[in-house]
């Protein structure tokens, strides 16, 4: 599929997805917010594809949305802006309910809903330079869609601070609240990422899906005996599942199991970027 706004690779089972509108700093707009629903959807379905890398093309990872688009809705119905803020929710679910796992590559200013973008990522790694802001007040303005993923990142007491005075805060605040998982220069940024990329690859990629699904599901929920007898449920599904028993039997006879051999070839220490980027 060709993208006006993204820039689509698949290597060694790994889907990067660049978000490719340098010019503008990948701030977001209808387009571009269109273009990562379905790129995420099709990364999803795609069984070669074992984790997925967002990153953004330029000086910035996403400078939040796209403020001549913003514009434009704001003299636009009721409706209109219902229906463009609920693309966006949708594009934020998408991302958080990805049947693989995900990674953000931040990496210079990361502002608005491209904190939201961070927050949706199962993972986020950040070079010591990027530069965070929940922006959205000082144009009158709230984090409404991206809150929930957000707050699960960061915390609730920070995201009050950060939401009310919408003050930058640094790579390693970002890291000390939660909301990125580790921090790196930005020369080994991508090192760093396919460090990660490589420990998923070992793997199963069933038991990634069905361990996602699960951690939303119970994250916050009190171990009442309703959840106890579904856990249990789930594990004895697990454990008799052909992914199981031959990640069992691989262990005991001190082998590799089977889903390594479906891995083409694991992450080096080279950069994840691609070679060439078109830049719209």
């Amino acid at each position: 599929m060709e993208y006006q706004t993204l820039f689509v690779d698949i290597k060694q089972n790994i889907g990067i997805v660049w978000m490719n509108h340098p010019k503008l700093h990948n701030a977001l707009n209808g387009t571009m917010i269109a273009e990562l629903t379905a790129a995420m959807r099709a990364l999803s379905d795609d069984p070669a594809v074992r984790a997925v890398v967002l990153a953004g093309a330029g000086e910035s990872f996403c400078a939040g949305a796209d403020m001549k688009w913003m514009q434009d809705m704001a003299v636009g119905s009721f409706k209109k802006n219902q229906t463009d803020a609920e693309k966006f929710a949708t594009l934020l679910h998408t991302i958080n309910t990805l049947k693989k796992p995900t990674i953000a590559r931040v990496h210079g200013p990361v502002f608005a809903d491209g904190i939201g973008l961070v927050a949706a990522c199962d993972m986020a790694v950040a070079a010591y330079e990027a530069e965070f802001c929940l922006s959205e007040v000082r144009f009158g303005l709230i984090p409404m869609v991206t809150g929930p993923y957000v707050i699960r990142a960061m915390g609730e007491r920070a995201t009050r601070r950060y939401s009310y005075t919408a003050e930058r805060f640094t790579a390693a605040e970002a890291y000390r609240i939660g909301l990125v998982s580790d921090i790196a220069p930005l020369e080994d940024l991508d090192a760093r990422i396919n460090e990660l990329l490589g420990q998923l690859l070992q793997g199963g990629p069933i038991a990634q899906t069905i361990s996602k699904h699960w951690i939303r599901m119970v994250a916050g929920v009190p171990a009442a005996p309703d959840l106890i007898k579904e856990s249990a449920g789930y594990l004895a599904e697990v454990r008799a599942s052909q992914e199981g028993r031959e990640g069992i039997l691989a262990f005991l006879e001190k082998r590799e199991p089977a889903w390594l051999g479906q891995v083409k070839k694991a992450p080096t220490k080279k950069r994840v970027t691609p070679k060439t980027r078109r830049q719209k």
